[in-house]
């Protein structure tokens, strides 16, 4: 299992928000480039950023920013946020970043989502944000109709292979992953590249998290809070 520390960037700060909440906002850090310097230096070579002005503006905010950190850090990126069109894809890739995760592009704009897996292959991840059941997009200000199984059926059978799936619920709050969602994906849909998100707050999580079988795991708050360390983080990644 792959162990990815995260950083979500608003307004170029370091922040976590608390269920996707923009009005509850922490602030950790002015410089995310000295952090994701950090986390490359603990032995990471690709980490997770989520332009959070992108994802409620749809237009990349924080893009010069996250080009800063690929050329300061050397580090493998997969991004999401504001990602809307195929043409957004694109700009994506070229100013550096290897895979980019979308969910509005995905629900919104199908014909564009399905052109870019048929163009791009495993560098699109969907990101499958579950409230109550419904994937949420634009910044989970919104929800889906189509319940989530029956739209990842349909993107796997169109050649998606990986989905980054997060417990709204759980996300930032520190209570610890939903378990039982990873391993019921796990069980409908097995061929599929899972990666755990939300309510890390333990070495211990991760420790579950590898024995159900999960790709990978991102790791944001729990990281940014000292609940579970780098060096943890890099000895479990390494295995």
């Amino acid at each position: 299992m792959r162990i990815i520390p995260a950083l979500d960037l608003l307004d170029g700060r370091v922040v976590r928000l608390k269920q996707g909440d923009y009005e509850q906002v922490t602030i950790y850090s002015d410089d995310p480039v000295f952090m994701a310097r950090t986390i490359q230096a603990a032995g990471f070579n690709h980490i997770h950023l989520v332009d959070l002005n992108g994802a409620r503006q749809g237009e990349f905010a924080n893009l010069g920013m996250i080009r800063e950190i690929i050329r300061d850090t050397g580090l493998s990126v997969q991004a999401g946020g504001g990602i809307r069109s195929y043409r957004d894809c694109e700009i994506l890739f070229e100013a550096g970043i290897n895979k980019i995760v979308s969910t509005s592009m995905a629900v919104r704009n199908e014909p564009d989502w399905m052109k870019a897996i048929s163009e791009f292959g495993d560098k699109c991840i969907l990101g499958m944000d579950l409230r109550d059941g419904k994937i949420a997009l634009a910044g989970w200000l919104e929800t889906a109709e189509e319940s989530a199984d029956s739209f990842l059926a349909r993107m796997v059978d169109a050649g998606l292979r990986e989905v980054l799936c997060t417990d709204i619920s759980r996300d930032g709050m520190l209570t610890g992953p939903n378990f039982g969602l990873y391993n019921d994906l796990l069980r409908k849909f097995p061929d599929t590249e899972f990666i755990a998100s939300g309510g890390v707050s333990r070495f211990g999580d991760l420790e579950i998290l590898k024995k159900s079988g999960v790709h990978a795991v991102v790791v944001g708050r729990a990281m940014l809070e000292s609940k579970i360390s780098l060096e943890e983080m890099a000895a479990l990644h390494n295995l």
